[in-house]
């Protein structure tokens, strides 16, 4: 499908490597033509839900007439209802998703070709994908749609978006959580440059509107490592001055500092049930969606 129009974008190896692992919801979903995602409401897929009292009005074809044999009782046979999923991408394009380190790719870069993929994915089997790119100046809203032309037009919305200024991560999620007005996968791309506390409440936000949150937390190695031996001059990308410190002098606080974050973090997705990813981002991307998609596969109990 267009691959080679986007390659800056998809991977034909990658597409080809993940094209068999179905992208699934860990909640029912809300949708307006049949799918592979579990419903809220039920309907006549394959998967027994339970058994009902027949009532004045149902449809007698879908009495149980061995239920009727064993209890000399009308009942009804009701199953999940599998519906379509939305899929709903929140990229951080703020300034320090133009961080890199050497010759490796930009946080932009690896965030774009994750969004593009898992677009691809969603549309290719039968889902709706919209994309919103959040910056405190700058953002972009397309909301969900299941055509490929609607695809191509989000692919062009990546290659020309760049990163810049502040982030505007939490505005964006409130934001995703108000104008989707029905239930969908919240996957979110960025390097949280965000305090937890108001992590926190954008997943609760996103939670209480039932959506399903997954994050890919996309981090450098040396931003864990700080693994700088001389004086160094730091630059905010998102538009703060500079600093020119002597890297170990401060390391101790800086790992300090760190540790505090990702347990303000820990804290929050746990507390929201988010389906958080800790990346670095010099792993290669397909890894990390393979092992994404395989993780949220439905587990069916033995019979």
């Amino acid at each position: 499908m267009f691959e080679s129009t986007y390659r800056e974008l998809l991977d034909p190896a990658v597409l080809s490597r993940l094209g068999n692992l179905p992208l699934f919801a860990r909640k029912p979903m809300l949708g307006n033509v049949s799918g592979r995602h579990r419903s809220p409401h039920r309907g006549s897929s394959v998967e027994f839900a339970e058994y009902r009292k027949y009532v004045a009005g149902d449809d007698p074809r879908r009495l149980d007439w061995r239920a009727y044999a064993r209890s000399d009782r009308y009942y009804i046979k009701e199953f999940e209802a599998d519906t379509n999923l939305r899929l709903c991408v929140v990229l951080d394009t703020s300034g320090s998703m133009r961080y890199k380190w050497g010759d490796g790719e930009t946080k932009l870069s690896y965030g774009k070709k994750m969004a593009a993929t898992l677009g691809h994915l969603a549309v290719k089997q039968g889902d709706a994908f919209g994309i919103s790119c959040a910056a405190a100046k700058i953002g972009t809203e397309i909301p969900p749609k299941r055509s490929p032309a609607h695809l191509r037009n989000i692919y062009k919305t990546l290659m020309e978006t760049e990163a810049r200024g502040e982030t505007g991560m939490v505005d964006a999620l409130h934001s995703v959580a108000e104008q989707v007005a029905q239930r969908a996968l919240v996957v979110v791309i960025s390097d949280l440059f965000v305090p937890p506390e108001q992590l926190s409440e954008c997943f609760q936000h996103l939670r209480f509107r039932k959506h399903d949150i997954a994050v890919f937390h996309l981090l450098e190695n040396q931003e864990l490592e700080f693994d700088f031996d001389r004086p160094t001059r730091f630059v905010d990308l998102e538009g703060g001055s500079p600093l020119l410190v002597e890297p170990i002098a401060i390391r101790r606080q800086y790992q300090a500092a760190l540790k505090e974050y990702f347990e303000g973090l820990d804290a929050a997705v746990r507390d929201s049930a988010v389906d958080y990813h800790r990346i670095q981002i010099d792993e290669p991307y397909g890894d990390v969606l393979g092992r994404f998609l395989i993780g949220r596969k439905p587990r069916r109990a033995r019979t």
